[in-house]
């Protein structure tokens, strides 16, 4: 089933039209697909099972996230199941499949709940997507014995209960009861319409450093090609094909170009590097990292 962006109802939709498979068809496209890479199998195996991935990406839509964004990275997860699974452990892969679905969806809506990233451990998950739950069945409890829990003795409770550190709570009631601001958003009406922005310190290299910067790398290369044009043709080919290319060539198609082995191709690029720290020595110690 392809995961492309349209109507919110068209993959639901779809899906509900899908072949149910028994164990036995299960197992077998299980294993034409990790024996065989049989991608038929696979699509099979995907196409039967986007309910299950669907039903529980419409679980989290009250996190905020667009339903076919949680289809798709519910459909990210149920992938990751299918390539993953073991058909010999005797498990069934709807079974196998329900963890990387849940996992692949927690993880998008935590990347995706503020600018600010919450975290993914295991702690914070569970915290993240539990404790509001929590903390409102202790409020009601108290409630109904007459108590009133401070901040601090609900935070406990809560810690207990999801079996995370006191710290991790108080810092998760932190996150989720904060929200993102605009750093154009204007600081107060006494500051002339003054943004967030505007207070922001200015790390970037000014003028001066600038020009500096760009006379010294002008210099470093001057120094450089000087170097690199003493070399024998064949070392200074070597040298080029090795440190000025992108992706840079492997010794072992140099041999191959050269008609040499690789050891001796790796034997004359040592040897033109040392050449060039010899030139450049008497230069100066900062072009040195250039040939690390």
């Amino acid at each position: 089933m392809a995961l492309d962006r349209t109507s919110d109802d068209f993959l639901p939709r779809k899906a509900m039209k899908a072949e149910l498979l028994d164990a036995e068809t299960e197992l077998k496209l299980a294993y034409a697909w990790r024996d065989e890479k049989d991608e038929k199998a696979l699509h099979r195996l995907i196409n039967a099972y986007m309910r299950l991935a669907i039903s529980m990406a419409a679980k989290y839509r009250r996190y905020g996230a667009p339903m076919n964004d949680l289809i798709q990275e519910a459909g990210l997860g149920l992938m990751k199941a299918a390539d993953k699974f073991d058909p010999d452990r005797g498990v069934r892969f709807s079974t196998y499949a329900v963890w990387w679905i849940k996992a692949s969806i927690q993880d998008y809506v935590m990347r995706n709940w503020s600018m600010v990233r919450t975290g993914s451990t295991s702690s914070q998950k569970s915290l993240f997507f539990n404790m509001r739950r929590v903390q409102a069945q202790f409020e009601r409890e108290a409630a109904a014995g007459g108590e009133q829990l401070d901040r601090h003795q609900l935070h406990q409770k809560i810690a207990t209960e999801i079996g995370v550190p006191l710290r991790d709570v108080e810092m998760m009631e932190g996150r989720l009861s904060g929200s993102d601001f605009s750093l154009n958003a204007v600081q107060s009406a006494e500051d002339e319409g003054r943004e967030w922005i505007d207070a922001l310190e200015d790390n970037s290299a000014q003028a001066a450093e600038l020009v500096e910067d760009s006379h010294d790398t002008r210099q470093l290369r001057e120094w450089l090609v000087e170097a690199m044009s003493d070399l024998p043709a064949r070392e200074q080919f070597i040298v080029r094909e090795r440190k000025l290319q992108d992706p840079p060539r492997t010794l072992e198609s140099l041999g191959t170009e050269l008609n040499l082995s690789k050891e001796r191709v790796r034997q004359l690029e040592a040897a033109a590097f040392q050449k060039m720290r010899k030139a450049l020595e008497c230069r100066s110690g900062e072009v040195q990292h250039f040939l690390a």
